[in-house]
């Protein structure tokens, strides 16, 4: 009843819309909703199949544009939008999914350009500008067809005029579509040799092998961060950030799925700096698997064949803190992931719900403003798996033993937490 509701004012609005003259158009109407919600993905160096830029673009797939819409299938937004809102949520409204459909039936007009850029994008960036600094491996890294995942960790050394602040960060690759994830590190090392030790490491077989060769970068850490399939960049409101040292090095490490055939690939990291000073430092915290809390995942984590099971963790704030976003992970097996917490006077905070789990769209999910986590909250983390026969994404058949670890058929559940140290009035400060 109630979707009958939404539809019917939706049709109302519309014609609305169009008895005062106004024919829905490529550049006045279609456009803005197209480079919003479907261009980030749909362009050149992204992950979609086919561009969503232009109006040729979206005009020769009009009938399959509004048939996703319409179903609710594309824009991809996997957050339950009743349990919490982000400030980048992409959802199209009733009234523009039909307004859509209405495009599409009507010959598609163009209208009259504006000033404005056909495509609003920068290529080779998510962001509004083009990077200050790119630091990527130096040749391309070849990945055999041999249906064998691999984590390889490349040392990526780097040598500035001075520190710098950082306004935004965005993880870069010429093939995407090879990775399952990425996790990159900047390291401040002010006096070692950056470049008496491997250009990478197969960290493969053995997790900690790549700590023989650059354990010795490590020792002071400035950020840490990554990409999954989703994802895009990392940016900070004003005076919120965290400093690049003039000298170190970024340990980048890739996941990489099985390959059926011979790829190559070249990734890397981009900068955005500003010159307003950094005056609160952000701090990364993953909670779960692979992170605070990992043996206390109750039951005990592993998933035997045949059987849907569920997990929560539970992980005390020790301070005051300011909450910019949050960052959630699970693998193929993922069916039901959610994150909440509680204060010490019993209050319910809503972090992020993801009702029908899909691996393929992961996002990192930004609050609008600030959320205060007071000190002793609990924060809670439950998840649901299928290892099923039933379950499509099931990478196992038949479905085999699953246990907690980085690997495609293994499993986790983390989540991520970008926050700083609370101030009064953090609560009225946007995240974007």
């Amino acid at each position: 009843m109630i979707v009958r509701v939404k539809y019917i004012v939706a049709i109302l609005l519309l014609f609305t819309y169009t008895a005062n003259g106004q024919k829905i158009t490529w550049y006045q109407h279609i456009a803005p909703l197209i480079h919003s919600n479907c261009t980030p993905c749909h362009r050149e160096g992204e992950s979609a199949p086919f561009p969503l830029v232009t109006y040729e673009d979206v005009a020769k797939r009009a009938a399959f544009i509004k048939k996703v819409t319409q179903s609710h299938y594309m824009p991809p937004w996997k957050a339950d939008p009743h349990y919490s809102t982000f400030a980048n949520e992409r959802k199209l409204s009733e009234e523009q999914i039909t307004m859509i459909a209405d495009w599409a039936d009507h010959k598609m007009p163009k209208g009259t350009a504006t000033a404005k850029d056909e495509n609003p994008y920068v290529t080779g960036t998510r962001y509004k500008r083009k990077p200050d600094l790119v630091l990527s491996m130096k040749e391309s890294f070849h990945l055999p067809g041999d249906n064998t995942e691999k984590f390889i960790v490349y040392k990526i050394p780097f040598e500035l005029p001075d520190s710098m602040n950082v306004e935004a960060i965005e993880f870069t690759s010429n093939n995407r579509k090879v990775i399952h994830h990425a996790n990159y590190e900047v390291d401040n090392v002010p006096e070692l040799d950056l470049y008496n030790t491997p250009a990478y490491v197969n960290n493969t077989e053995s997790h900690l092998d790549y700590y023989e060769q650059y354990v010795k970068y490590r020792q002071n850490m400035v950020y840490f961060g990554g990409w999954i399939p989703g994802s895009s960049y990392e940016s900070y409101p004003a005076n919120i950030g965290w400093v690049m040292p003039k000298r170190g090095v970024v340990l980048l490490t890739v996941h990489y799925a099985p390959l059926g055939k011979d790829e190559d690939v070249i990734s890397g990291v981009q900068f955005f700096f500003t010159k307003t000073p950094v005056k609160r430092v952000i701090k990364a915290v993953s909670l779960g698997s692979g992170g605070i809390g990992e043996k206390q995942i109750d039951p005990y984590f592993y998933i035997p064949p045949n059987v849907v099971k569920s997990f929560k963790v539970r992980v005390a704030t020790p301070t005051d803190q300011s909450l910019l976003y949050v960052w959630p992970h699970m693998h193929y097996l993922g069916k039901i992931f959610k994150a909440y917490a509680v204060t010490p006077e019993g209050d319910t905070i809503k972090l992020v719900s993801i009702p029908d789990w899909n691996f393929n769209w992961q996002e990192i999910y930004w609050f609008p403003k600030l959320m205060k986590i007071p000190a002793g909250t609990i924060v809670n983390i439950e998840g649901t798996y299928d290892n099923t026969a039933d379950n499509p994404s099931n990478p196992s058949s038949p479905p085999a033993i699953v246990y907690g670890a980085m690997k495609t058929k293994d499993e986790m559940m983390t989540l991520v937490m970008v926050s700083l140290p609370y101030e009064k009035g953090d609560e009225e400060i946007s995240t974007k």
